[in-house]
């Protein structure tokens, strides 16, 4: 071989490897992980997710990309964020934060795999055809946690027996409140309670709520899930605690915050759970065929300190079925 061919030999090589290695970045599945919240709202669920793809084989920036889109609670951007993964054409999209995430993907794409994380029922929701056939291309985990009003009412009751009027704060935008609204009303009535309901979507609007509640004299709080109260709970605990309103919260974030009480899901678990699905999805399953996730593990958190400072003693029998008692 004569020089200058062996020159322009090693010359083409070299300039096909920055090549080789675009394609094989290029390879990688890019999954778009569409948040109502913050980036840095609640920064456990992310981890938790991440953590589920690691799980299934998936390291973020090794054999898996992660295009991030946050709403930063201005739930009309949600659409546009939305849409922005599609026109990147992304693998999958995980729609988070609530109800209003999983509407904004749906509706900006019917072929692009989705995958939610919601309390809600999404059947009757309108997110999926059945729970084990979703049908379409939208799939997930649901903890059915808005349809805890029951559970918490009664806990809150067997604390604070003689609490009359109970507000309830819900957020109106969250598509799952209504399932809230409708399951604490039943239960009210069937403990003789009445029920103050109040709304909120934004942290002026809480502190209105609480003002309220006040001027009424509620005698107990249960806030419904929301992924906005999650990332409000230090304002809301720190309202709770100086109104000295007993309240049952719909996560442990709460408790350990300083709230009083706890009923609900392990919210970081049905994200790790969500990110299953996903790898489900990427090693070439459809979401029609993948039964929506029911996560069933449920966790009931009471803090004895917080409930020292509002003056309420937690009966024996209470704390005895609790998951755990923060001292």
């Amino acid at each position: 071989m004569r020089r200058r061919d062996f020159i322009a030999g090693v010359s083409g090589l070299t300039a096909a490897w920055p090549l080789a290695a675009r394609a094989q970045r290029a390879a990688i599945p890019v999954v778009g992980f569409l948040y109502s919240l913050g980036r840095n709202d609640r920064v456990n669920l992310v981890d938790a997710f991440r953590r589920g793809l690691n799980e299934a084989g998936y390291a973020e920036g090794r054999n898996v990309a992660i295009e991030y889109r946050f709403a930063d609670n201005q739930i009309d951007r949600l659409p546009a964020l939305a849409a922005d993964l599609v026109s990147r054409n992304v693998a999958v999209i995980v729609a988070t934060g609530g109800g209003y995430s999983v509407l904004a993907a749906k509706a900006a794409t019917t072929t692009i795999p989705i995958v939610f994380v919601t309390a809600g029922d999404p059947v009757q929701l309108g997110f999926v055809a059945s729970l084990n056939q979703p049908g379409a291309n939208v799939t997930g985990v649901s903890w059915f946690g808005s349809q805890l009003a029951d559970k918490g009412l009664g806990l809150l009751h067997e604390l604070v027996p003689k609490a009359v009027l109970v507000a309830l704060l819900v957020n109106p935008r969250l598509p799952e409140a209504v399932f809230t609204l409708s399951d604490a009303q039943k239960s009210a009535k069937a403990l003789g309670q009445q029920l103050l309901v109040l709304s909120a979507g934004t942290a002026s609007e809480i502190d209105a709520a609480f003002a309220t509640l006040r001027q009424w004299g509620a005698d107990a709080l249960l806030l419904g899930g929301d992924p906005f109260f999650s990332s409000r709970r230090q304002q809301i605990v720190a309202l709770t605690a100086r109104d000295k309103i007993p309240a049952m919260y719909a996560n442990r974030e709460f408790a350990e915050e300083g709230g009083l009480m706890s009923y609900g899901n392990d919210v970081a678990d049905g994200y790790r759970r969500a990110a299953l699905h996903v790898a489900r999805i990427l090693k070439g399953e459809k979401p029609a065929n993948l039964p929506i996730d029911q996560a069933t593990k449920f966790e009931f958190v009471i803090n004895l300190k917080a409930a020292k400072a509002l003056g309420v003693e937690v009966p024996p029998g209470l704390s005895a079925r609790a998951d755990e008692v923060i001292e």
